[in-house]
């Protein structure tokens, strides 16, 4: 038995074998209360779905005329639906799918036939969007994929649970200069798991199914998440021997005034948890400004200004020198999160608890307090 919790309804589907055709069940209400959908290989699977939500209820009531027509509707076809939902592009969804234009367009319109109904309405700015029975569809479908994903788990064994693709969202230091380096040591142990690591600031959507897993400054507000504080990390304020030599001594925090520094471009930084410089120093003057982290830090080698960079960044490079250590140290948190019921996959659970255990392995690193990253073994 699964179960898979969104914000609009609590959905249970009991998964088992069976020989019938791919139709619908319907229970007295005449709501549909069995999907049969067509398997791979010619095996059928049937889910129940039992809903207590009362919006979910007028959801199936609305789809219900054109729903019993899922005779002719297999999990191919909600691929691609789920697909061209997600990045509201054929071609988009096409790459993803490792298919053409044409296939992801053939694809959709059999859904739509077999449905009887329209699921997307083209928009020339803004691509496909769902209309009122695609987003009807699409919880529907979303459950569907997630409960396959662990049915492959659990009838195909541990071959399969050990193997796979995971998309990981993650800041673009700590991405670039922790985690990375420490993937290493994951996919040697696990030969047959690809990964794709996304940077932030580009948002990324795990409703929209655009990561798997995804590590932030900041914990979600709400969603049908599970979460979990990764670790605390340090910043502090860094310059070039060089730099230091050609301005005025820096001996206390009052001496900075006359400094320029590098910075964040305040009102296009992703998170607020970023704006730390002008909470150090309200009058700060930035001389040069940026979205990246790493173009600050390559910036900050140049030796023409001072910067607030991650100690796990910039400590490891021993060209970039602390500047009142004691007085500026800022501490920030990493939050990592993914979908529960992604969380419930091998795959995932092996990189979380993976990601876990390297950062509780480099606490020392990341708050500054040791130069040498390590290593798990």
């Amino acid at each position: 038995m699964w179960c898979c919790s969104t914000r609009r309804s609590f959905q249970r589907f009991s998964l088992q074998q069976t020989t019938h055709p791919a139709h619908v069940q319907m229970d007295r209400r005449g709501l549909p209360a069995v999907l049969f959908l067509s398997w791979s290989g010619g095996v059928l699977w049937s889910i129940d779905v039992q809903t207590s939500n009362k919006n979910a209820d007028k959801s199936r009531v609305n789809m219900q005329k054109n729903i019993t027509s899922l005779g002719l509707l297999n999990w191919d076809d909600l691929k691609f639906f789920l697909e061209v939902a997600r990045t509201r592009k054929v071609s988009s969804a096409a790459r993803r799918l490792a298919v053409d234009y044409t296939t992801v367009s053939r694809r959709i319109n059999s859904l739509e036939t077999s449905l009887g109904t329209l699921l997307f309405e083209k928009s020339r700015n803004n691509g496909f969007i769902m209309t009122a029975e695609g987003q009807h569809l699409l919880g529907y479908a979303e459950s569907i994929e997630s409960t396959l994903h662990m049915a492959c788990e659990q009838v195909s064994g541990s071959s399969v649970a050990l193997s796979g693709h995971i998309r990981m969202g993650c800041t673009e230091g700590f991405g670039s200069f922790f985690i990375t380096p420490q993937l290493s040591h994951f996919l040697d142990s696990y030969p047959s798991i690809s990964l794709d690591i996304l940077p932030l600031p580009h948002f990324i959507s795990l409703s929209k199914r655009e990561a798997d897993i995804v590590i932030a400054l900041e914990r979600p507000e709400h969603g049908p998440y599970v979460c979990c504080k990764l670790c605390d990390y340090s910043l502090r304020l860094y310059a070039t021997q060089a730099y230091l030599d050609s301005h005025p001594a820096i001996e206390q925090k009052v001496d900075l005034s006359g400094h320029v520094f590098i910075s964040y471009v305040d009102d296009l930084a992703f998170s607020s948890e970023l704006l730390y410089l002008s909470n150090l120093l309200p009058n700060a003057q930035a001389q040069l400004r940026s979205t990246s982290v790493i173009a600050q830090y390559t910036a900050a080698l140049q030796g023409r200004a001072l910067a607030i960079l991650p100690c796990f960044l910039a400590a490891q490079d021993p060209r970039l020198l602390p500047v009142l250590a004691e007085e500026v140290n800022i501490t920030r948190q990493f939050w990592m999160y993914c979908r529960e019921d992604l969380r419930k996959l091998k795959r995932i659970t092996l990189l979380w608890d993976y990601i876990r255990e390297v950062t509780e392995l480099n606490k020392g690193f990341l708050s500054g307090e040791k130069a040498e990253l390590r290593f798990s073994r």
